[in-house]
Order: structure tokens, then sequence, then C-alpha cells
């Protein structure tokens, strides 16, 4: 704010126990308002958001609409958490126990039962090695914020989550993208990953298994992966929401099982497996066997979680039961409906031309691959996506969200009769615009 040059001097007085005491004459200002945005603020920057607020298209008013965009679980109704969930927070919340206000890292009995059901002699954890978070994203935030700095940069999976970039610019922190392959069930491409460690390096992002992929890495890829980082000396932030949300022909390897060495920040939750996204309980699980954190990292993450104060405290009273009571079929009949909706819409697609799908291991999603060169009409997949709602009443998620240009995210956690209505509208939309070599050709002349 300014002030005029020819300002007027004011004689200021401050009382004290009724005395008057001069603090002599002080130039004065004309106030005005200036109130501005934050820095901060102006680098927050959610990709999802910015390209779907961008698309202005309106479904076709004859078809009713089916969203495959968007990754809740809980939308449709076909997917209810189990009667176990509910009801040890219903106890909790009837107990009165759990009102004021909990330790800003957690109750340590829930950090105890985390930590108890998290625990293996591969890696070993204890209360202590557990940060109790609002949500998976909030574990995400804190451990960013504790092991980077402005001007440092983080290695991100592309495609990816795109929160991850959303989180690391708002705090100056730049992002590089390392490649997943999808020939190779979106595998990390290592040379590529490796080759963008420099000295501002500060960890680096393995989400598995993945969003937006569904892909489930193997034990060998996780241990290449691995080696990389300690090469490096590297730190991992392992996002690990979806962890064992895979099919039944693979297996899910927490990533810290598999090293002694290389110091790892595991985020979870219970929004994905338990299907309660909305009730924002997350965790940091601490794996630093070599004492590389040591007490610098353990200590810094204590002092962000303080800045919120720490998670909902009915569902931290009820994460004990939650965990250790939540019946084996529960997870097994979630997995079966996923499963078999994947395959359901792997098949589909996969006979559609035009269309590539990469088929999933586990999450919630699946990949397909836009082959633009058979609809010359779409620029990129942003308008191919926004043709099929204005057409077709279907709404998937252009990949650019992700920045993996020409493919789109289907959600495959909607009812198996709205997958495959889905399907079909889909494989009419191709059916109407794909071009052969010769018609693709021909309209490309015509351009």
């Amino acid at each position: 704010m300014q002030s005029s040059n020819h300002a007027p001097m004011l004689d200021v007085h401050l009382k004290t126990n009724g005395n008057s005491m001069s603090l002599g004459k002080v130039k004065g200002r004309k106030p005005r308002w200036a109130v501005r945005a934050s820095e901060m603020s102006k680098k927050t920057f959610n990709p999802v958001r910015a390209i779907v607020d961008s698309m202005k298209v309106e479904p076709n008013p004859k078809k009713a609409m089916i969203s495959l965009s968007l990754g809740d679980p809980t939308v449709f109704g076909n997917l209810p958490t189990n009667d176990e969930v509910t009801q040890a927070v219903k106890e909790v919340l009837d107990s009165g126990h759990y009102n004021g206000y909990a330790p800003s890292v957690g109750y340590q009995s829930c950090r105890e039962a985390v930590a108890a059901y998290y625990n293996c002699p591969e890696a070993p954890l204890e209360a202590q090695d557990v940060i109790l978070t609002s949500g998976c994203s909030q574990a995400i935030e804190l451990a960013l914020a504790v092991l980077a700095n402005p001007g440092q940069n983080i290695l991100v999976p592309r495609p990816g989550f795109s929160l991850y970039k959303t989180l690391a610019l708002s705090m100056g922190i730049e992002v590089k993208l390392y490649n997943l392959l999808p020939e190779k069930a979106w595998e990390i491409d290592l040379k590529h990953l490796e080759s963008l460690v420099d000295e501002k390096t500060a960890c680096l992002i393995v989400n598995n298994p993945s969003n937006p992929c569904g892909s489930v890495f193997s034990k060998s890829h996780l241990q290449k992966i691995l080696a990389v980082a300690s090469r490096q000396c590297v730190p991992i932030l392992a996002d690990e929401i979806y962890g064992d949300m895979v099919f039944a022909d693979c297996k899910y390897e927490p990533i810290a099982t598999l090293s002694t060495s290389v110091p790892i920040l595991s985020c979870g939750g219970l929004a994905k497996r338990w299907l309660v996204p909305g009730w924002r309980m997350g965790w940091i699980l601490i794996h630093d066997r070599r004492d590389i954190f040591g007490n610098e990292i353990r200590d810094g993450l204590l002092r962000l979680s303080q800045r919120i104060l720490g998670p909902c405290t009915i569902v931290q009273g009820a994460l004990e039961r939650i965990l250790h009571r939540t019946p084996p079929e529960f997870y097994h009949n979630t997995l079966s409906i996923l499963k078999s909706n994947a395959d359901l819409c792997y098949a589909a697609l996969s006979a559609i031309p035009g269309l590539q799908p990469v088929r999933p291991a586990g999450a919630m999603y699946l990949m397909v691959e836009i082959e633009m060169e058979h609809f010359p009409e779409f620029e990129n997949d942003v308008e191919f996506t926004e043709r099929l709602i204005s057409e077709q009443s279907v709404f998937c998620l252009p990949a650019t969200c992700f920045e993996y240009p020409n493919f789109f995210r289907v959600v495959i956690t909607v009812p198996e009769e709205m997958i495959l209505e889905a399907c079909s509208r889909i494989q009419e939309f191709c059916e109407m615009h794909y071009q052969g070599a010769e018609g693709a050709q021909d309209l490309e002349c015509d351009k």
C-alpha cells in the first residue's frame, strides 16, 4: 500500500494503567483496501479441474448421462462399505469418548492399531512410525513438505495422479516427469527415470497400484526401482492408497518390504479399500531401517501435522475395529466386482477399431489409447472426449489430465449394466467417426 508524500504528522499517545505516554509524532498514511490473493494460491493449479472446467459441452438430452470419470467408489451405491465399518463409527460416536482434540499425529492407540495392521518382519512398524492424516491427500502433502524445499525437484510418474503436481507447484517445488510404458503394462522407464536425477532431487514418487493406469508392479520391477533410488540416494514417497486392491492373478508387494536401505514414506488410508473416501482418514508409515531420515524427518512431520491438528477423531476411534474386524469376504467381493467390470470393459473396448485399452491388474481404472490417426476430425483426446459427451452422454477423463495425451481413463466402479451400456455407446461413437487409412488421408487433404 502506498501513502501520500504529503501525509499529515500525527501525535500518537499510548495509555497504560491510566497514564498517557507520548510516542511522539509519526507519519500518517491514507488507508485504502489492497487485498490480493497470495502467491501460493496463485501457484496452486489442478490440471483435472482446469481441463474439465474448460470443456464447455452439454450431454445428449436423449441419453442418460453415464459418468466414468470420478474415482469415487460410492457414487452409484453399488459398492457400499461393510457393516462392521459403519457399526464401528456408530459405537464410537455414541460413546462420547472421541469428541475432543487428539494429538496432531493421532491418538497413540490408533497409531498402534495401524502399525499392528501393517507390521511385518520385512518392514517392521511401531506406533511412533505412524502419522495419522486427514486422508491420503494430506499424507502426500505432509510427506512432500517434509522432504522438499522450494527450488528442489521431485520425480513424478507420467501418466500420474494430478495432485502431486498441484501440491508441488504450490510449494515452489519443480516437477520432473518420468515415463511409464503402456506396452510393458505401465512399468517405469528406468533409464529415463534415472536420467532425471540431479543434486536438487528431493524424492521419487512411486504410485503402486496406479491411478490412472490400474497397473500393479511386479516384485522384480519394484526391486529395480529401489536399486535406482539406492544408487542415487533418493528417498521414496510411496503412494499406496490402492494397496492390496489387486486382482486374483496378481500380487501386491508393499515397496518397503523389499528394501532395508532406502528410506520410504508410505502414504495410505481408508478411502479406497474400505470404500469411504469422504471419511478423510489417511496415514504416513515411516520406514527408515538405516536411520537415514533420523529424528529430523520425524520431528518435521510432527511440526507439519500441527498445522491442522490431525484427522477426524470419531474415525480415529473406530480405526482398530475397522482394520482388524472387517471380514475378508468384504475385500474379496469388492475386488470380484472390480475385476469383472475390468474384464468386461477391456473386452468390449478391445473390439472397437481405433481404441487400444491396456489391461489393468488392480485399483479402479483402465487406460485406453485413442489411435488419433483414425479420428482425424478430432485434434486431441480432449476434443474426442468432449464429443463423446455431446453425442453419447458418456464422460471419460481425457488423459491430458494426467500429462498423457491421446488416451482416456475409464473408472470401473460403476454398476455392470452401466459399464456395458457405456461401452456400447463408445462403440457407436467410434464407428461413426472412425476413418480407415485412406479416409483419414482424404480428410487431412481437405483441411
